[in-house]
């Protein structure tokens, strides 16, 4: 395991040697482009496991991505490296479904201190909830990025994430009432302590999410990447790519169903993945949005 081979899976060639928020946001975003949030390995019959050594050859030497116990472990572990002030905390989802915050603790999210300013780094959400910047961690401000309007705001205690997204353009009218697409402009997505976490925080989440019938991870086999400008992502046999800011203030989102033969050469071709095992694609509706 060494930076240098992170860096070239990312692509990312500027500096390491300053710890600023300059530098975090450009390596930042250079892994969001290159590595992404993917929920594979469980449809192609592989277990997801938390050592580091493990999560560092699957994404880094095997081109693969991860969720956000594997991307934002390796993340943190990057910084670190690097000699950012980093550490680990966990979050509860928001589900839109069930109008409710999870229950369980299954979103482990990088926060980084710079110049005594606190920081979320967040590599692994996906889809248009991804933030492209680090995210100041201050109370009831707009934190515009390319994906929308991101904010923060803290109630006792209790940190809450929210995104506010532009209108969308749905070329392929059949798809204008698909359960994958978010309906409300603004939408919670994620609950938050400052508590400090470790991944052992994580491991019963971990196989839990894997295994459960209940989890959106076994109902729906998920691959996203953010591009330079947007996001695309293949949900079961459906590829999604979106275009921001297309027009003023819209997205164009373009939708298409692959026949089964198509699934993997859309992988190599558009997220850089090939698997080892036979992918088994599932979209079972409900409970995820793009």
């Amino acid at each position: 395991m060494n930076l240098e081979e992170y860096f070239s899976r990312t692509g990312y060639k500027g500096s390491t040697e300053k710890q600023d928020l300059e530098t975090l946001t450009d390596i930042f975003q250079h892994h969001i482009r290159a590595v992404p949030f993917e929920n594979l390995s469980i449809h192609c019959g592989e277990k997801i496991t938390l050592e580091l050594e493990h999560v560092y050859n699957k994404i880094v030497r095997r081109k693969r991505g991860g969720w956000c116990m594997e991307n934002n472990q390796l993340l943190g572990w990057v910084l670190k490296g690097l000699g950012y002030d980093a550490s680990f905390l966990g979050a509860y989802v928001f589900n839109p479904h069930q109008n409710a915050y999870a229950t369980l603790m299954t979103h482990l999210v990088v926060k980084v201190v710079i110049d005594g300013k606190a920081y979320i780094v967040d590599g692994g959400f996906g889809v248009s909830y991804q933030m492209w910047q680090p995210m100041e961690l201050v109370s009831g401000k707009d934190q515009p990025q390319a994906p929308g309007v991101f904010r923060f705001t803290e109630k006792n205690g209790v940190w809450y994430l929210e995104k506010m997204r532009r209108k969308q353009y749905i070329p392929n009218q059949s798809f204008s009432s698909s359960d994958l697409l978010e309906k409300k402009e603004c939408r919670k997505v994620y609950m938050f302590s400052l508590e400090p976490r470790t991944v052992e925080d994580f491991r019963f989440q971990c196989t839990y999410l894997q295994t459960s019938p209940d989890s959106v991870f076994t109902k729906k086999s998920i691959c996203t990447l953010q591009t330079t400008d947007g996001f695309r992502a293949l949900i079961g046999w459906t590829l999604t790519e979106t275009t921001y800011n297309y027009k003023e203030n819209m997205d164009l989102v373009e939708f298409v169903t692959l026949a089964d033969e198509e699934v993997e050469k859309t992988l190599k071709e558009k997220f850089n993945i090939t698997l080892e095992r036979k992918l088994v694609p599932v979209n079972i509706k409900g409970s995820y949005t793009i």
